[in-house]
């Protein structure tokens, strides 16, 4: 005879979430991973049949039908709670009758629903035999998730180093403004878009001589200067750029109205023609500006958009600097003497472009 009571101590360690069943299908112990899944009441003392629910096989409803299936796979799980998916085996106690078995023992297992049993009831490798491929597994399953992770966390620093590789891209060094690059992405993204905006061609004047007398330290120090002016006097969401060495062209996506632009050009001119301080000296400068609206063309073309706005800016170098100009047609048939190219307009008068 098979005496259950004496097995228990070894079944509590090769076989963790086993049952000791008795004739009467009430258990008779539960094993610690096992009980450990229902922590707030003990399995031992209840019914079965009326703690699991047998899904596999079918229409088991007594004690016998349940040793009737002996050796089979069991599949399984609680009535209530976290119903896990448990499978099974079940083995008869045997008795000197072989009529009248004492009872069974049922032993468990996760199967695939291991990883989930482990999270739902914070399982660890000793509530597992020592041979239990669990183990291997689940260190597989920690070791996965660890490259994922490290995986993941290089892909956000990849992700993180090309947007600042590409921010660096479309970024002038020295003022922080947007560089020419950049202002040609964000033109042709206005053109594209179809929604009206203003291109103002911005250069300053004077400047040859802040860099011919103070040094290129203090043009340095005044185009960082010009650029947090601009920044200022511009709204958030428009674009700034250092196009040349003191040329700056200002995107004014959706703004087209005349007075409001006259006014941004105003101020920039004002702010500008304040003296800078380096060191102990004075830097004296101001700007002229030019403006071309999108409105202005049938399908607006980045290259004619630029020259023009490099026409008006012309005009306001014409009528004595520190002044703004809108674009008209009539600016693209002066006499040859006042025709300049693009970009020549920063010129006049010996106004040269510093490094930067």
């Amino acid at each position: 005879m098979t005496d259950p009571d004496a097995m228990v101590p070894i079944l509590d360690v090769l076989c963790p979430m086993h049952l000791v069943i008795d004739a009467s299908g009430h258990i008779r112990h539960a094993g610690p991973t096992l009980q450990k899944l229902r922590p707030e009441s003990p399995l031992a003392g209840q019914r079965f049949l009326e703690l699991f629910e047998l899904r596999r096989p079918r229409n088991v409803r007594s004690m016998a039908d349940l040793l009737a299936s002996s050796r089979v796979k069991l599949h399984m799980r609680f009535r209530d709670g976290i119903q896990t998916a448990l499978k099974g085996v079940l083995m008869p106690l045997s008795t000197e009758c072989r009529e009248a078995p004492a009872g069974a023992v049922v032993n468990l297992s996760f199967g695939i629903s291991i990883l989930d049993a482990v999270r739902d009831y914070d399982l660890l490798a000793g509530d597992f035999p020592a041979t239990d491929l669990t183990i291997e597994m689940l260190y597989l399953v920690e070791a996965k998730s660890a490259a994922m992770a490290a995986s993941r966390k290089l892909n956000r620093q990849l992700q993180s180093a090309k947007v600042a590789a590409e921010e660096q891209a479309f970024t002038d060094t020295l003022t922080g403004l947007k560089n020419r690059r950049a202002m040609d992405h964000v033109l042709d993204r206005l053109i594209a878009g179809g929604r009206p905006f203003a291109l103002m061609h911005v250069d300053l004047d004077f400047f040859k001589a802040v860099n011919d007398t103070l040094g290129h330290a203090a043009g340095d120090h005044v185009l960082q200067q010009v650029a947090q002016i601009m920044v200022e006097q511009t709204r958030s969401g428009d674009t700034i750029a250092r196009v040349g060495g003191d040329e700056f062209v200002l995107l004014f996506d959706g703004l087209v109205d005349a007075r409001r632009l006259e006014s941004v050009a105003t101020r920039i001119i004002g702010e500008l023609e304040r003296p800078i301080p380096f060191g102990d000296q004075l830097a004296q400068i101001s700007a002229s500006a030019g403006t071309v609206l999108s409105l202005d063309y049938p399908r607006p073309e980045a290259a004619q958009m630029l020259a023009d706005a490099d026409l008006a800016l012309y005009a306001s170098k014409h009528k004595g600097r520190a002044q703004h100009s809108f674009f008209s047609p009539e600016m693209r048939d002066p006499a040859p003497a006042e025709n300049p190219s693009l970009g020549q307009a920063a010129d006049m008068g010996g106004e040269g472009a510093a490094a930067g």
